[in-house]
């Protein structure tokens, strides 16, 4: 099992999303974040006055799948996710790190069938 922490841009989500479901990945956390990466914010005019966004809007997905789920999964979120052909910077980043054990609370199932 792994989870797939990608972070992506706020309007791309609904695309990310639909695209998920496609592929039959139902189960996920979305939460808001802010942040910056290689762009180190940006720059906006407000009447007349320039000033610094240092932190960013983003949105983060965790999406725990089994390692049959994994490929399907990132190369989803990257079609979706991604800004034109070649991508620009500021779209995102994907993560992926092991987990060594998800339980259902309901029911009790542990490891792969708990995901």
């Amino acid at each position: 099992m792994k989870i797939i922490t990608a972070i992506i841009q706020p309007p791309k989500l609904q695309t990310v999303l639909a695209a998920l479901s496609k592929v039959s990945v139902e189960r996920l956390t979305v939460c808001d974040s802010q942040g910056f990466g290689r762009q180190r914010g940006q720059t906006a005019t407000y009447r007349g006055h320039e000033y610094k966004i240092q932190f960013l809007r983003k949105v983060v997905l965790e999406i725990v799948v089994n390692d049959d789920f994994l490929d399907r999964t990132v190369d989803t979120v990257v079609q979706a996710a991604r800004s034109g052909p070649d991508g620009e910077i500021g779209v995102g980043k994907i993560f992926i790190t092991p987990v060594a054990e998800a339980i259902q609370i309901d029911t009790g199932l542990r490891g792969p069938e708990a995901v």
